[in-house]
């Protein structure tokens, strides 16, 4: 007979709309992983008992998402430096010795889809990021990793991108301002960390930001989360990217850090738009 397969999981609140099943699913065929993966629409204040009681009953690993990501820095007994940086967690992972590990693979998520998929240089370029929320602190520190020149991190309250800006100066050139103080001088790379195109309203960023060389990174992706990727290339842009690939090398570093072993993913975006997933 054989072992039932290790199970892991994504907690949300809401959470019915997650691709992650489906894309751990094909991790996990891939690489000939016996392993189960849930979902689980957990509220906040049942978040701390839910997460102790799954891996008391045996769970590996789960990833977390909206509105459980800084209340899962408490469940961990240990962060990875990038989720220390974050203050927050989206991986959970159970150790050997019994402790619950936990990190954040957001950021790793966005360089490897940057710089591995998209073939783009980001050292010593200008970077714009649109938003100082949660998904901003997320992608920060691998962010800075590759050194760009500057970071500017745009922000409807001025004073949240300065703390923002300033909370991570030790890792590199960072600069919080308002919106209207982004200047018209073109950015190298310009990420939209907001709910802007969920919302279908755009932050007040002047359109000189963008260049002909300009690439334009939507965290957000969907049919519908569109607004972000149409305003960058009415403006002209070189490209216009949604977080499709981002979602899914997250993922995989999530898979790696529960498994051992490291997902290819090439194929995965395809799959996700075979299904009607993926504009």
């Amino acid at each position: 007979m054989s072992a039932a397969p290790d199970p892991y999981g994504v907690v949300g609140h809401p959470v019915s709309h997650s691709l992650s099943p489906f894309i751990h699913a094909m991790f996990a065929r891939e690489t000939g992983q016996a392993m189960s993966y849930r979902l689980y629409d957990v509220s906040p204040g049942e978040f701390a008992a839910f997460v102790a009681g799954f891996f008391d009953r045996g769970g590996r690993g789960l990833n977390i998402t909206v509105p459980h990501k800084i209340a899962a820095v408490e469940a961990a007994n240990e962060l990875t430096a990038r989720a220390a940086h974050a203050a927050s967690v989206n991986t959970l992972a159970l150790r050997d010795d019994g402790t619950i590990l936990g990190d954040n693979t957001d950021g790793v998520g966005l360089v490897r889809d940057l710089c591995d998929n998209l073939g783009l240089v980001v050292t010593n370029r200008r970077v714009l990021i649109i938003g100082a929320g949660g998904a901003t602190r997320g992608v920060l520190a691998p962010l800075l990793g590759l050194s760009p020149a500057l970071v500017v991190i745009a922000n409807r309250t001025p004073e949240r991108a300065a703390s923002l800006a300033a909370a991570f100066a030790d890792l590199g050139a960072t600069q919080g301002v308002g919106f209207e103080d982004v200047g018209s001088e073109p950015f190298d790379l310009i990420i939209n960390a907001t709910s802007a195109s969920l919302s279908g309203e755009m932050p007040p960023v002047a359109p000189g930001v963008i260049g002909r060389a300009t690439v334009c990174y939507d965290l957000a992706y969907g049919r519908a989360a569109t607004a972000f990727i149409d305003w960058a290339r009415a403006h002209g842009c070189a490209q216009a990217v949604q977080g499709w690939g981002m979602l899914v090398e997250q993922a995989a570093e999530s898979f790696r850090l529960w498994r051992g072993v490291r997902p290819a993913t090439g194929t995965v975006p395809m799959a996700l738009r075979e299904r009607g997933a993926a504009a």
